[in-house]
């Protein structure tokens, strides 16, 4: 075991450091297009005109059966080769973005319909309109269906950033391919690069699986929910006497 770990580490710190900031901006970067993108696929999939439809239904099917890797070399080899040009980072996120639009589009689209029409229909009554129906109503029922499945894309987009060691993408696992082709020690190497996305993915999925459960509770997470649910409190605490005075009259009379 003594032979195992002779790396001198200390001279790849901030290398490492540096590799691993990389990793997490391709990973925040790549999700937020990649639910943005997700949710405008959803809502085409769901829209009542069929072109529209049928676009988003192709784009899905696309992406769902292509592998990753091979989307990275159209990003970043196969553009290039058309006359655009595309920097690593540009490639990069925009591989993962494609990719795991189409998956976040159906776990979208089934979130979005699993939602009971009555809601929509308890909007309309109120007078609201379609997009006060869907930003009030439907998408807060929605986020809370969709929650599971989007955390687990999530984790699994921050392990496919280690793909992009195909295009050298200075990420985590580019890094650790430097660092073996000047030290010769892929065992002990690739053994600390998996121990750091370990390091990275596990809390990750406990912290966003404690966000689920707290959803799931009703516990409201937004600051603006907090104050209305404090507003409410408030307002119940102060009818509860009054609704006590009118029973205590109510049995005094009898």
């Amino acid at each position: 075991m003594t032979d195992l770990f002779q790396v001198p580490w200390s001279d790849y710190r901030s290398d490492l450091l540096d590799a691993l900031w990389r990793t997490l901006s391709y990973t925040v970067v790549s999700f937020v297009g990649a639910v943005l993108l997700g949710l405008a696929v959803a809502l085409l999939r769901l829209s009542r005109a069929w072109p529209a439809r049928a676009v988003a239904a192709l784009y899905t099917e696309l992406f769902k059966n292509i592998p990753l890797l091979a989307i990275i070399f159209l990003s970043y080899f196969g553009l290039a080769s058309a006359g655009i040009r595309l920097d690593v980072f540009t490639a990069g996120c925009l591989s993962l973005v494609v990719f795991y639009a189409a998956y976040l589009s159906e776990i979208f689209r089934s979130a979005i319909s699993g939602v009971h029409t009555g809601q929509t229909e308890a909007g309309q009554a109120l007078g609201l309109g379609r997009v006060g129906i869907f930003g009030h109503i439907v998408l807060p029922q929605a986020v809370r269906q969709a929650l599971p499945g989007t955390n687990t894309m999530l984790v699994d987009l921050l392990k496919s950033t280690s793909l992009l060691v195909t295009v050298s993408a200075a990420e985590l696992m580019s890094e650790g391919r430097l660092i073996t082709s000047s030290t010769f020690r892929a065992l002990e190497v690739y053994l600390v690069i998996s121990a750091i996305y370990f390091a990275l993915c596990y809390p990750l999925s406990q912290l966003l699986l404690l966000l689920e459960r707290k959803v799931r509770a009703g516990v409201p997470l937004s600051p603006w929910r907090r104050r209305r649910l404090r507003a409410a409190r408030a307002l119940l605490a102060q009818d509860a006497p009054g609704a006590t005075a009118g029973t205590d009259v109510k049995a005094g009379a009898v």
